[in-house]
């Protein structure tokens, strides 16, 4: 069965993640995984008490067990049972127990909540989220604040056309696009002085693209700008695309985004998802 993977943290954040997952399970059929990490907590004194922390640790286990169950417990009410739900609370870091756990079930995706207001540069903010996204073997959805689920038409793969045969997932690439019945939109970024210069470098990886992903018929899509992150979220904005793909360990679209200043902001109220790829 096609599984999504939600961490949580009880947060309205996560909360939110978790209705845009909710959704997306019963657009595709899947079952939904809650999971909760706790850490034990830090002590400063001179001499930790061992069975005061033992206690705090079990009471924070049973604390989140009850959550989880009252959320599950919500789910199958408002789905009236149309979804699976399994929940489980581990101890540890957030990305070493997703790691172990997207080993075990194998999911089509993790979806997470970002931490931020509004924009698609203020959108990943959290650490733990941009862990996630450069560590996590398995695609990893990451939905602004405020964002909610309403089906997947228009898929961006924002696409630096460097080592392609090497770095694209064609076959995540194509077989998510299948899913959802969507359009694929492959978009490269130059900027004007660099545009006629690289465009022939880019007709062998074009023309492989177009080879391995042809039954999806991607339609490619070349913009000019000089900021990267900020041309592909106004495309993304003004032709409504539901979600846009980013490859964590090659694309520099997503170092950019990292990176870039907090002083101004994209475009303000984006609620468009990003999903992180590994080749």
């Amino acid at each position: 069965m096609k599984t999504l993977v939600v961490p949580t943290d009880f947060s309205s954040v996560s909360v939110n993640a978790l209705n845009y997952a909710v959704d997306m399970a019963q657009a595709i059929n899947a079952g939904i995984v809650l999971l909760h990490v706790y850490n034990v907590p830090v002590t400063f004194t001179d001499v930790p008490t061992a069975p005061v922390n033992t206690v705090s640790v079990e009471e924070m286990k049973r604390t989140a067990e009850e959550r989880l169950e009252e959320i599950k417990r919500n789910l199958v009410t408002t789905t009236s049972g149309s979804i699976q739900v399994y929940s489980e609370a581990r101890l540890g870091e957030t990305v070493e127990e997703l790691e172990q756990l997207c080993r075990s079930v194998e999911p089509l995706a993790v979806v997470m909540g970002s931490h931020g207001a509004t924009g698609l540069e203020r959108m990943i903010m959290g650490s733990t989220t941009i862990t996630a996204m450069r560590q996590l073997k398995c695609p990893v959805i990451v939905v602004p604040p405020g964002t909610t689920y309403h089906g997947i038409k228009k898929i961006g793969l924002a696409c630096d056309f460097e080592n392609v045969v090497q770095t694209i997932p064609v076959t995540y690439i194509r077989n998510i696009v299948k899913e959802f019945g969507a359009d694929l939109y492959v978009l490269n970024v130059q900027d004007k002085e660099d545009e006629e210069r690289e465009l022939a470098e880019h007709t062998l990886d074009t023309t492989y693209l177009d080879a391995t992903l042809d039954d999806v018929k991607p339609i490619y899509v070349p913009l000019t700008g000089k900021d990267v992150v900020e041309t592909i979220n106004v495309f993304a904005e003004h032709n409504n695309l539901d979600l846009v793909m980013v490859i964590p360990k090659k694309h520099r679209f997503l170092d950019r985004l990292f990176h870039k200043s907090q002083s101004r902001e994209l475009i303000d109220h984006a609620h468009i998802p990003i999903v992180s790829i590994h080749e």
